[in-house]
């Protein structure tokens, strides 16, 4: 029996995974660890990673830019990146069939 991915058709359930961090630049970059880390998953949607402070969870920040491309799928490069959109590749590293993220170096 094939598992049901990201994007079927079927109602779901989110995963919130409350982890505490001082700084909304610690918070993004441990996102996208975990989002990279995770990768292999195809239930995960990198791109609509977003980290928010602990007080104000209606405020919410993207971690990956995730912008529709034309024709080529989805930017795979973090929030606010300088230059054009890159679909599905990350610091030059080849997808993989599963979104490829960027390292959070």
């Amino acid at each position: 029996m094939e598992s049901l991915g990201r994007g079927d058709a079927v109602p779901g359930h989110v995963i919130h995974l409350p982890v505490a961090v001082h700084t909304l630049h610690a918070a993004t970059e441990l996102a996208a660890r975990l989002a990279e880390s995770l990768a292999f998953l195809p239930e995960l949607d990198a791109g609509e990673v977003t980290v928010s402070a602990e007080d104000a969870q209606h405020e919410r920040y993207r971690v990956f830019c995730d912008r529709l491309l034309f024709g080529t799928g989805r930017c795979g490069e973090r929030e606010g990146h300088r230059g054009a959109c890159v679909a599905g590749t990350a610091g030059n590293v080849p997808t993989t069939g599963h979104r490829t993220l960027i390292d959070a170096t």
